[in-house]
Parts: C-alpha cells; sequence; structure tokens
C-alpha cells in the first residue's frame, strides 16, 4: 500500500478510506496483513480522484458510478447512471408542462426518455428564464441543442474508440461527470473570445496598445 501511494501520490489514509468505503477494490493477499496492488488499482484511483475532486461526487454517488463501471450493464444504461450522478434529481410534477413540451419541441426526432434528467433539467431552465424574461431571440435554445448534438456525437467517437467493454463503460462515466466541467470550461473562454471580436475596447486616448 505504502508503493501505491508513493505512485499515486494519495496517502495511505485516504487509499484505506476508499478500500473501506468500497470504490477501490482489496488487493491481492500476500500475508495477514499484506496485499500486492496491481496496475488496476492505480487506474482506479485517479479514477476515483477525478469522479470526486473534479467531477463533484459524493462518495456514494461515486461508488454506484464505479459499480456501473464494472458491471455488464449496457453502455446505454451506463450512460443513465452517468447522466443521473452528476443532475439534480427534479420531479416532473415542479416543472411548467407548456416548458416541458417547448422542450420535447426543441428535441423532435430525437430519442429521449420521458425521465431523462437533462429533459427536465432543460425545461426547468426555461421556465427559470420566462420567470426573469428571457426570451430566445434568435434560436438561442436550437443552436444549444445543435452544440449539444456535436457535443453527443463526441463522446460517442470517443466511447468507440476504446478497447474493451470496461474501458469503454469507464470512458462513458468519465467522459459524462468530467465533460459537463470541461465544457462549462470551454464554453467560458469561447464567451471571453467572441465578446472581443464583437465588443472590442478601444485603446485610451493617447495609450499606445500593447502585445501580448
Amino acid at each position: 500500500m505504502a508503493e501505491l501511494s508513493s505512485a499515486s501520490g494519495v496517502p495511505v489514509a485516504t487509499i484505506k478510506f476508499y478500500l473501506r468505503e468500497r470504490l477501490l477494490p482489496a488487493g491481492e493477499r500476500t500475508g495477514p496483513n499484506q496485499a500486492r496492488y496491481g496496475e488496476e488499482h492505480l487506474r482506479r484511483l485517479r479514477l476515483i480522484r477525478g469522479l470526486l475532486e473534479v467531477g463533484g461526487l459524493s462518495v456514494a454517488t461515486a461508488r454506484g458510478v464505479l459499480d456501473a463501471v464494472d458491471s455488464e450493464l449496457p453502455l446505454t444504461q451506463s450512460f443513465g447512471v452517468a447522466q443521473r450522478a452528476v443532475s439534480a434529481t427534479m420531479d416532473p410534477a415542479d416543472i411548467d408542462p407548456q416548458a416541458l413540451a417547448r422542450i420535447d419541441r426543441l428535441l423532435a426526432g430525437w430519442r429521449v426518455s420521458g425521465d431523462n434528467p437533462g429533459r427536465l433539467a432543460a425545461a426547468y431552465v426555461l421556465q427559470t428564464f420566462d420567470s426573469v424574461g428571457q426570451r430566445d431571440e434568435r434560436d438561442w435554445f436550437s443552436r444549444y441543442a445543435a452544440a449539444a448534438l456535436l457535443v453527443a456525437e463526441a463522446d460517442l467517437d470517443q466511447v468507440e474508440a476504446r478497447g474493451s467493454r470496461e474501458d469503454m463503460a469507464e470512458t462513458v462515466v468519465i467522459g459524462t461527470v468530467l465533460g459537463d466541467a470541461l465544457f462549462s470550461g470551454l464554453r467560458r473562454a469561447a464567451q471571453e473570445h467572441v465578446s472581443s471580436l464583437r465588443y472590442p475596447v478601444s485603446p485610451e486616448p493617447g495609450r499606445i496598445p500593447t502585445l501580448e
């Protein structure tokens, strides 16, 4: 375990915690108080830290996600587990039926279940936009939907590039959980880029612009 800690940068106490919480599988017993850990444990530790520290999952939620990786669930169901792990639980009864109908029109032709957390969350967002007076002036929402399809295609292309079922399931999970954080970061960078192009700041009178 000390060697696993050194290789991973994860303290021994934390590794023991992950073992107790069934996030990390036990090592191969080599003695009464010793066990052998391999590359698969090192890989799993990196995955656990990604889910907890970057993905922001609770230990219980991360355990459910990792169970999906280790199971023989179809990849579609693994996506469902990962999606629900990063989504707030929403009651459709709390969402305006008109907002749900608008989202369904926006997703026309998509194969989306009624309880898909993305469908419910998107409808709630539309409802909130309405409450604060924001309107879809220039196909705002449909352009978001088109961008989401592009991202989903990229996700599935990445999954299919992996070899084994385990590798594919791991990519489904980590891509869903960390992909949200990645896309959010890229969107913020893109907003600054586009806004600087559309609304360039004029240099102050008498000041010579500097190149960065």
